[in-house]
Parts: structure tokens; C-alpha cells; sequence
């Protein structure tokens, strides 16, 4: 497992997820005079022997820089896990490998809501490049809603590396693509897949699309040209969802 330094978890719910999830956490800073789920969070903290710190408004701004909701927690460092790690955990359920993979997302916002959806959606885990995308910050877990310590998470030094790997255990890869030969609608996600979303400007790279077996589109019918990057990763895999389950 690939660690990263100590980060903060930021707000009722993020923190709520982590203390459920058994992730590693040192401590919790909480707003000394926090009402409802805060009392819920210390009375689980305590539970699990972690210290709890009353703090005054002030201190909770200066350590987060605000929008805080009177708690903090300093967690362990996150476990990024490996690509076998994901294949591995579809084969303990029992189900087709469900794969997102996200190909330069540098929006810590888009990120945090695609693994919401991933987990929502039941993939098995996400894979993000090392280079030129964001990683699993405060902000990431904070905008997941806390989804982040129940996914699964990759970073590959390198995507096609990926891809390939992928594709000599049977997965197929649809890349969202503008110019995508069929619509999601048309494509049949049925059996091991993957699903590959790019960036939220340029879309899959050239490499990376020409790695992958197909390119799907979403039809846009109005003025606009393409969707933000985690709607798209939504529809897909809520396609993906509605005909494993048809």
C-alpha cells in the first residue's frame, strides 16, 4: 500500500465515514460548543480510544481555513491500494469487475464526486494516474461525503500500463468520448468493465483512448458540447448499473 502524509478530514459527515470505515485517526479537534451529530462523533471517538480536543471557533478556522461544521480529525495516512487489489476484491463478491478510471481529473471537486458515485454505483474501485491529477485530499473526502473510505482507490504511474493489465484479465474498456462510434445507450456494458472519464478539459488522451476498446459518446441535444466530467461519470455508470441489474 502507497501512503501519503497525515491530512485532515473536514466536516460532520467526512468524519462520520471515517470513524465507521476504521480508518487510522491520531486525534479530532471539535468545536466546543457543537450540538447534534458532533456529540454523536465524540461518543464513537471515545469508543475507539481516539483523543477528542474542544476547541474554540477561531482555532477550527485557523487549522481549516473555515467551513469546518465544529469538526476537524487528523487521520493516518490514506492507503492507496493496486489495481490487482480492485480485481480482487470483484472476484471475493462474486461479480464482474466495475472499474472507473480517471484519466488527468485535476479538480479535487470532480474527483470527490465521482468516487461518491463509484460507490454509490457499486464499483469495485477507482484508478487515478500519479501525474497531473489530484490526489485524495481533505477536499476530495469532503466533497465524497466521506465515500473515499469505502472505495477503493489506485494511483498507476502510468494509465495504459492500466489498461492493459485490465484487459489481460478479460476487462473491456469503453473510453467517454465526443466523437465515440455509439451512444451509451446503444453500448453493451454487460460482463468485466471499465469506464474511462478524462479531463475536464481535454477529454481521454489520444493514448490513452487508442488503449481503449471502445469510445463512447453522450449525445448532447442542446448548445453545449460536453458535460462536466462527474455528471458524465455518473450517467455511465448508472448505465452501467441499470443493465447489470435489467
Amino acid at each position: 500500500m502507497e501512503e501519503l502524509n497525515n491530512e485532515m478530514i473536514i466536516g460532520r459527515n467526512p468524519v462520520i465515514e471515517a470513524l465507521k470505515s476504521g480508518r487510522g485517526i491520531e486525534k479530532i479537534h471539535l468545536g466546543r460548543y457543537a450540538e447534534g451529530s458532533a456529540k454523536k462523533i465524540a461518543a464513537m471517538a471515545r469508543e475507539r480510544g481516539i483523543p477528542v480536543h474542544l476547541e474554540e471557533k477561531q482555532a477550527l478556522d485557523r487549522l481549516a481555513g473555515g467551513n469546518h461544521q465544529g469538526v476537524i480529525a487528523i487521520a493516518s495516512v490514506f492507503g492507496y491500494c493496486s489495481v490487482e487489489d480492485i480485481l480482487e476484491l470483484a472476484k471475493e463478491r462474486g461479480e464482474d469487475p466495475f472499474v472507473v478510471i480517471l484519466s488527468g481529473i485535476e479538480d479535487p471537486h470532480n474527483l470527490g464526486a465521482i468516487i461518491r458515485t463509484a460507490e454509490a454505483a457499486g464499483a469495485h474501485g477507482v484508478i487515478i494516474p500519479k501525474r497531473r491529477s489530484a490526489g485524495i485530499t481533505a477536499v476530495v473526502s469532503k466533497t465524497s461525503a466521506g465515500a473515499v473510505e469505502h472505495v477503493l482507490v489506485a494511483r498507476a504511474v502510468n494509465i495504459t500500463s492500466a489498461l492493459e493489465k485490465l484487459k489481460s484479465r478479460g476487462v473491456w474498456i469503453y473510453g467517454a468520448a465526443a466523437d465515440g462510434e455509439k451512444s451509451f445507450w446503444e453500448t453493451d456494458f454487460r460482463g468485466a468493465t471499465a469506464v474511462v472519464i478524462g479531463s475536464e478539459g481535454g477529454g481521454v488522451s489520444r493514448l490513452v483512448k487508442e488503449n481503449c476498446d471502445f469510445a463512447v459518446k453522450i449525445p448532447m441535444c442542446g448548445k453545449m458540447s460536453s458535460l462536466n466530467a462527474s455528471v458524465s461519470a455518473a450517467i455511465l455508470m448508472y448505465e452501467i448499473v441499470r443493465q447489470r441489474k435489467g
